[in-house]
């Protein structure tokens, strides 16, 4: 549990820091592939010292291209279209995805996720009721495709390595950057444009992102999804929602909406409620 507190707290700035300082000035396939990269660097020591089998080094590389490759994708150009804030609301839905997809691998299914997929919803319309626009519900989109992808990666990975008990973590974990790598690197080449870092602040941001958000970022968030049941996982993807709410509105003083915010946070609270782990339930 301390390692997705951690990370939780850690990911907060994040949000802003895109949002505020990268976000339409740096191209957002160049700053994926600066942060994967980074991340590779700084797990190359493992990559070159420590060997596994092919049957578990392959689906970390396919988690790893899923949950951070293609999810940094769709994420960055949710920034183009969104503010922070509104990513930040949008991301309510990725602990349903979670539950959702752990309870189809294990055949079984619970419609209070459901009901709390409709109140998220709600509650995101809520809060930008009086401007909804083509960017707005295009935005909307792309966030969930990012929050599919994380979700699908978090939960790959928890029962993969559920099957492999004895592997330590920190050994294996630079071939999910590899896999990342191998996503970021092509939609970089296709995609990219030629809006590059300008200043000391862009690159010392995406130094923090790539070596410390991305790098220590994943591995401890991964790693501490191996560590709790499912329903504590997803609500733990929702801690991050008001912790990032809160730094983006005290160190940057973004104007909000106090009123609807406060109703729609409470109307994801009750959505984070009711995809608790139900008692007496496994996994």
């Amino acid at each position: 549990m301390i390692y997705l507190v951690s990370v939780t707290v850690l990911w907060a700035f994040s949000f802003s820091l895109i949002g505020v300082y990268l976000a339409g000035q740096v191209d957002p396939y160049f700053a994926v592939l600066s942060r994967i990269l980074l991340a590779v660097l700084l797990f190359s020591p493992m990559l070159l010292r420590y060997r596994f089998s092919l049957n578990l080094v392959l689906p970390v590389i396919g988690l790893g291209a899923v949950q951070l490759g293609l999810m940094y994708l769709f994420y960055y150009q949710s920034f183009l279209l969104l503010s922070v804030a509104e990513v930040l609301v949008f991301t309510i839905f990725t602990p349903l995805y979670i539950t959702l997809l752990h309870d189809l691998l294990a055949r079984r299914f619970n419609p209070q996720f459901l009901l709390a997929a409709v109140i998220a919803v709600l509650a995101a319309a809520l809060m930008r009721y009086q401007s909804v626009s083509s960017q707005y519900w295009t935005g909307f989109a792309i966030v969930q495709g990012a929050n599919l992808c994380f979700a699908m990666g978090q939960v790959g990975y928890k029962r993969l390595l559920a099957a492999h008990p004895g592997v330590t973590q920190y050994q294996l974990f630079g071939w999910f950057y590899v896999g990342a790598a191998m996503i970021a690197i092509p939609a970089w080449l296709i995609l990219g444009g030629s809006q590059y870092p300008t200043t000391t602040l862009h690159w010392a941001v995406l130094l923090w992102l790539g070596l410390i958000a991305s790098g220590l970022g994943y591995y401890g968030w991964n790693k501490g999804a191996t560590e709790v049941s499912s329903g504590m996982l997803a609500v733990m993807n929702n801690a991050l929602i008001p912790a990032g709410l809160l730094v983006n509105i005290i160190i940057w003083q973004r104007d909000t909406a106090l009123m609807r915010l406060s109703i729609g946070c409470a109307m994801i609270g009750f959505s984070i409620w009711l995809c608790r782990k139900p008692t007496g339930r496994g996994g």
